[in-house]
């Protein structure tokens, strides 16, 4: 079970910071992101899509650190491929943070990432 301290800080955030492990490089690579909670379970939509840099690390090395009001959870994603569910995704990116602001940072919208809290 994840700790309810830091279930209670994804309820008031906007963005959490993901860490993930560069392919090439093995360094800590942080980025901050918007997220989507759906109980147990959490979901990223990269910027760029399977372009996005943090998103090819993720693939290489799916056990990512996840921050949220001075919290931090160790995960492991899982990759969300399939157009059907990425679309369904990324309709409660546009519901949650707007579909103008999701049209204005989000370039290509082709991927996503499931985490079990």
């Amino acid at each position: 079970m994840t700790d309810p301290d830091f279930l209670n800080k994804l309820g008031v955030a906007k963005e959490v910071e993901i860490t993930v492990t560069g392919r090439k490089s093995r360094r800590s690579i942080s980025t901050p992101v918007w997220f989507l909670r759906e109980g147990q379970k959490l979901y990223l939509v990269p910027v760029s899509g399977t372009d996005s840099n943090w998103y090819k690390n993720v693939l290489a090395e799916p056990t990512m650190q996840i921050s949220s009001g001075g919290r931090k959870v160790t995960v492991k994603a899982t990759a969300i491929s399939d157009p059907h569910r990425v679309a369904e995704v990324v309709e409660k990116l546009r519901s949650k943070y707007g579909a103008g602001e999701v049209k204005k940072y989000y370039s290509k919208l082709d991927a996503a990432l499931e985490v079990s809290l």
